[in-house]
């Protein structure tokens, strides 16, 4: 039992690695292919593939969209722009979150564990994105964000409410349905296996991607990154902490 509680974290490392590699390449590729499809790029898998080291294999961390969009403001085609630059998070991690839940639905279904853990790491990577970008990074001056409230000559609170909202609801969705969810369905009879996947889980969420405002996007994203780390990690671990029912759970 141990040897295959094992085998199964080390599935779920992969997993984050490669579900963590999807959820970015889908932000990148909103990008890329909605300024192909407005006539702005000439080939919309051309992104900006960086070099090969280690850590841009394992985090991307050298890669982007390859998307140039000075001469789209030039042509005064500010919303076009704001467009392009929105469509990382709405559109490539709004179709990876509704894809991703789909096939966890349809994976649960068919009892398909493996799977269905996947699938659930697919959508964590999704909703982290939603917050990593708004609001974490929207009250800043540079990056997509900023490039959206450019383009449409809009404030920040602007893009605050009309894609908070959504996300927040999103957010709330996952915590209080899926992730419970998740974890009886994934570890029904361990408590410590449900304890690690929830605790993992909101880390990824308001941590790694919660954390990314911190350095270099300024006093506000930095606040916010502070709040979603020191405030929403803490606060939404404890709030989603399984606890001993009745009938005691079976040791691993």
């Amino acid at each position: 039992m141990r040897r295959r509680t094992a085998l199964f974290w080390l599935l779920a490392v992969i997993q984050i690695w490669i579900a963590h590699a999807i959820g970015f390449f889908m932000h990148e590729y909103g990008h890329s292919f909605t300024a192909w499809l407005l006539h702005y790029k000439a080939n919309p898998l051309a992104l900006n593939y960086g070099h090969l080291n280690l850590d841009n294999l394992l985090w991307q961390s050298d890669i982007d969209e390859n998307v140039d969009y000075t001469p789209i403001f030039a042509a005064g085609r500010g919303p076009l722009a704001s467009l392009i630059a929105v469509a990382g998070v709405l559109i490539g991690n709004g179709i990876s979150y509704i894809v991703s839940r789909l096939l966890y639905a349809k994976a649960k279904q068919r009892k398909m564990h493996p799977w269905a853990m996947f699938f659930f790491w697919l959508c964590v990577m999704s909703v982290g994105n939603f917050l990593c970008y708004v609001p974490i990074r929207t009250f800043t001056t540079h990056a997509d964000m900023a490039t959206t409230a450019q383009g449409l000559h809009a404030s920040p609170w602007l893009i605050a409410v009309v894609l908070g909202i959504p996300f927040a609801i999103a957010l709330w969705h996952f915590f209080a349905k899926i992730l419970p969810d998740a974890r009886t369905f994934l570890f029904p009879e361990s408590l410590p296996s449900q304890w690690v996947f929830v605790l993992l889980t909101t880390y990824l969420v308001f941590d790694f991607f919660g954390g990314s405002g911190i350095r270099g996007y300024g006093s506000a994203s930095r606040w916010l990154s502070v709040i979603s780390v020191y405030v929403l990690f803490p606060v939404v671990t404890i709030l989603c902490w399984p606890r001993q029912k009745t009938g005691v759970m079976a040791r691993q």
